[in-house]
């Protein structure tokens, strides 16, 4: 079969991209924005790339076109499959039909830590020997790419609650059909298509109807949110983890400020320690549902720990991207407050009273339409100075809702100079955007030279 993938540089097109040529399929793809690292990934898989959206890029012999929900009505490309007929398909539902079918589905869904927590499971199966196949919208640093087959029935995916495609409104996440289920949290987020936190409850439910009775949920007891959904209806066992140790089986005792050491403890009785290179209770909450999640499929919690303990992390989560003169600079994909704050908590606990910058692209639409301003002051209140970057199209004002806590510019170039005034030996800057903010953190380490 002959695919041509629509938005295929994004993380989960790019994936499934190089998933369906592992598969044996013959695979093309065009997008607006090829740049690496995925085009190089792409064209090193033996994948033809078309720069932009134009008719003439359909391949004659193309089985089927595999649409990205970055599409929309009134794109070239579109209008010329519908005019044509050719048959098309969502990512998700393409993956569903031809990869996951028959295949054990491990899905991690939640607002937060899901790149985090799948990265995390993807690496205790393998750890175990179980060799799965995965799909993550991020980069595992202990794979070092963020898609594979894999080789046995095992399949972790990180399973999204954004919709699937300009004609399927659903939630990516109900076309995998996971039979193991992480729920790590949820809140009220993307605001471009969810009108209200019940909204993305729905979904959630929706989701929880389709896992097997003889399959499993793993879900934050600490979540009244998470709870409500399931009080709408479960038909699956359930198996909660906590940090609050309120949960019936999974919690977890900290053994040091910043998270890099828990023991964890089953049903009150204490199973083991592990010490790793994470920051973060949020991360220890990860590690707590991954580790009841591999259990489910045979995994011994020694095991896993023993798997965390050499866990490396994933690009862009609390990523250190360089130190120069005494100063470190981290990379990290936190978008929305709670993830902020967390974020920020972390790194603070870790370098004590050392001088924190937290530098902010507010990026995502439900960022840029305001809809978290409330309690953005509040998400970096641990950081000592913070700087905003103000992109022209913010639907509110940063200035007024920061109340004098940060310096705000519209430029990386005016970031970066400022930092050169201020930074000192010694100090932290930790950068966080979902995008790529303008290449900031390589042209700050070589300003920093």
């Amino acid at each position: 079969m002959h695919i041509h993938i629509l938005g295929i540089c994004g993380t989960f097109m790019g994936g499934l991209a190089q998933l369906a040529k592992q598969a044996g399929h013959s695979v093309s793809g065009s997008d607006e924005n090829v740049y690496p690292p995925m085009s190089i990934q792409l064209q090193q898989a033996g994948i033809e790339l078309y720069e932009g959206y134009h008719a003439r890029d359909l391949n004659p012999a193309t089985d089927c076109v595999v649409v990205g929900n970055v599409m929309s009505r009134g794109n070239p490309l579109i209008e010329e499959v519908l005019n044509r007929d050719i048959a098309y398909i969502s990512g998700p539902q393409w993956l569903s039909n031809h990869l996951l079918r028959e295949r054990w589905v491990l899905a991690v869904a939640g607002t937060h830590g899901k790149t985090s927590g799948s990265s995390m499971l993807a690496w205790v199966l393998e750890y175990a020997g179980l060799k799965p196949g995965f799909l993550i919208g991020g980069v595992p640093e202990n794979f070092g790419v963020s898609a594979r087959l894999g080789e046995s029935p095992f399949f972790v995916i990180e399973a999204d609650e954004y919709d699937t495609a300009f004609f399927d409104k659903r939630s990516k996440f109900l076309h995998y059909r996971p039979r193991t289920l992480i729920l790590n949290n949820l809140e009220f987020d993307h605001a471009d298509i969810f009108a209200d936190l019940a909204a993305i409850q729905r979904q959630f439910h929706h989701l929880i109807r389709i896992v097997p009775g003889e399959g499993m949920i793993v879900c934050n007891g600490d979540d009244a949110n998470l709870q409500a959904v399931l009080d709408m209806g479960c038909w699956t066992p359930v198996q909660q983890f906590s940090l609050s140790q309120n949960a019936r089986q999974w919690s977890a005792r900290s053994l040091s400020r910043d998270g890099s050491g828990f023991e964890l403890i089953y049903q009150g009785t204490p199973l083991g320690q592990c010490d790793w290179s994470q920051l973060g209770m949020h991360n220890v909450s990860n590690a707590l549902a991954v580790i009841a999640a591999a259990r489910h499929v045979g995994v011994p919690v020694e095991q896993s720990l023993a798997a965390l303990a050499e866990f490396k992390g994933v690009k862009r989560r609390m990523e250190v991207r360089g130190q120069r003169r005494g100063i470190t600079v981290y990379d990290d994909f936190a978008h929305h407050p709670t993830a902020i704050a967390t974020t920020v908590a972390g790194l603070r606990a870790r370098i004590g009273g050392q001088r924190l910058v937290a530098v902010l692209e507010p990026r995502s639409n439900t960022m840029r339409m305001g809809v978290h301003k409330a309690a953005l002051a509040n998400s970096l209140a641990q950081a000592d100075e913070v700087i905003l970057f103000e992109p022209d199209n913010m639907e509110w004002s940063v200035a007024e809702a920061l109340q004098d806590r940060a310096r705000i510019f519209n430029s990386v170039a005016d970031i970066i100079a400022d930092l050169l005034q201020s930074l000192s030996p010694g100090d932290h800057v930790l950068i966080m955007s979902n995008g790529s903010f303008g290449g900031i953190h390589d042209k700050l380490l070589a300003a920093l030279e």
